[in-house]
Formats: structure tokens, C-alpha cells, sequence
């Protein structure tokens, strides 16, 4: 992959040449008709994936997709470092590789994915400021079962740290967005528009929890179309943002981390 990295700097970032590969033109075809017709994205997206997937692919090279590992995908990051590309499309270019190997897993031509835990570049970021894995840990642990409404904040908290979402795109997320057997929500971000951000097993495992008990228990006999949102109060209403600040703040204390703590510091 080192050498390959080489070869890449040499022919420069814009090459977008497909590999002669099993995943080449036609699983990229493939994936981008997944993006418009299940995914649902404007055209407009799909075509930015499409760039950010010919860039992986021309990475690639010959290299067969399950023989990639994450140490693989974290040096294709690298690279996008190294070449001055904007945050904004590193982010982007780091979702579309996680969802291209997710789609990979569900056709069967990987067996695992290895960009599950490639991190947004937003981590990439902060990973020096970060708490620490354990405190992680004790934070997402933190919900305890006499917590009146702890599978919902466990699928808050699971969420938050899974997507690196801002507050208000996890506060508005709605429940027809969430796509967990694809593994991915659609989520409005500033200007509404709207991106597709990858979910992880745990992350799911969490969620299903909360819509199989916790969540039917916050509707109540409220009518469910008027209950469109992921997240509810009490009242079977939107968990409002100023609520997911205290809830984060609450369980930092509880496991023992600064209560000023961020969402985005996760």
C-alpha cells in the first residue's frame, strides 16, 4: 500500500482512471444507482460520491476490496491529507468509502467492512484533545436502567458518538431517514442539506433497542404520524437540542468527565 501511495503522489490526485478490479466501473455504477434509487440523494450528491468514489478506486489500483484493512484506508485519509483537500471534502470522501464498503458487505463481495471505524475527519481533528477510550466508554455506559428514559438516551448517546452529527441534525433526525438495515441515516445539516452518514453495529444494536421498547413507551397513544422524529420527550414530541446538552452534560458528570464536554469532542 506504501509503494501504491508512491504511485498515486506521482500521478497526481486528479487521475480517474477505474481499476481493472471486481470493483471497478461496475460496482461503482452499481453503487451510485443505490445512492438515487434507495438511498434516495439528490443528483447533485451522487455525483460528488461518484468523484469521491473514483478516487478511492484509482487508490486501489488492482488491490482486490477485501483485502483492504482500515491501516490501508487510514493511509488513502493520509493521502487526502497530504494533498490539501478541504476538510469539508475529506469528510465526505471519508463517507463515501465507509458507505461504498457497507454496500460492498451487503452485496456479499466483502465479508467485513473495513472502513466501519475509519473515523470522520472531524475526529481526525480533535483525536489529540479527545477524552480518553475509557472514558468513552464510561459515558456510553453511563444510562442506567433506573433512568426513566435510558434506552432513548443510550441510542442518543451511541448516536451521537457513532455520526459526529452537530446536536440539531441528531435533535431532527427523522425516523424514516433511518435506514439500519443499510446501516445509515439521512440527516439535514445547515442550508437542509442533506447528506448520508454511516451508522456502526453498535450504534444499531442501540437503536433497535430504543424502537422496540423504549421508544413505544415515550408515544404512548399519540397518533405515530404525528411523531416523525427519531428521538422523543416525554411528551411524544422532538427532543429539543437544549435537551440533548443536558443529557449529554448529566451523563459526563456521571462518568466522570468535564461537563462542558461537547458532542463533537466524542
Amino acid at each position: 500500500m506504501a509503494s501504491k501511495l508512491s504511485r498515486l503522489r506521482e500521478k497526481g490526485s486528479s487521475d480517474s482512471r477505474l481499476p481493472p478490479t471486481e470493483v471497478g466501473s461496475n460496482w461503482q455504477q452499481k453503487f451510485t444507482d443505490y445512492l438515487r434509487t434507495e438511498a434516495h440523494l439528490a443528483e447533485n450528491t451522487v455525483q460528488a460520491y461518484g468523484r469521491d468514489l473514483r478516487r478511492l478506486l484509482s487508490w486501489m489500483g488492482s488491490t482486490a476490496a477485501n483485502r483492504i484493512k482500515l491501516s490501508d484506508l487510514s493511509e488513502f485519509v493520509a493521502l487526502l491529507q497530504a494533498d490539501k483537500l478541504a476538510p469539508a471534502s475529506i469528510s465526505r470522501a471519508i463517507v463515501t468509502t465507509r458507505m461504498f464498503f457497507k454496500y460492498l458487505q451487503l452485496e456479499g463481495v466483502v465479508q467485513d467492512n473495513p472502513a466501519e471505524l475509519l473515523g470522520s475527519q472531524k475526529m481526525w481533528e480533535r483525536i489529540p484533545k479527545a477524552i480518553t477510550p475509557a472514558a468513552v466508554d464510561r459515558f456510553l455506559a453511563a444510562p442506567a436502567r433506573y433512568d426513566t428514559y435510558w434506552l432513548r438516551d443510550v441510542c442518543l448517546l451511541e448516536l451521537l458518538y457513532a455520526t459526529g452529527c452537530r446536536v440539531s441534525e441528531v435533535s431532527d433526525l427523522l425516523l424514516a431517514n433511518v435506514h439500519l438495515d443499510d446501516g445509515f441515516c439521512l440527516v439535514e445539516g445547515k442550508g437542509s442539506k442533506q447528506r448520508m452518514v454511516p451508522i456502526g453495529t453498535r450504534a444499531i444494536a442501540a437503536i433497535k433497542n430504543y424502537l422496540a421498547e423504549g421508544r413505544p413507551d415515550l408515544l404512548g397513544e399519540r397518533d405515530p404520524q404525528q411523531a416523525v422524529w427519531l428521538l422523543l420527550s416525554r411528551t411524544g414530541k422532538r427532543l429539543r437540542r437544549e435537551a440533548v446538552w443536558e443529557l449529554v452534560k448529566r451523563y459526563a458528570l456521571r462518568a466522570d468527565i468535564d461537563p462542558e464536554v461537547s458532542p463533537h469532542t466524542l
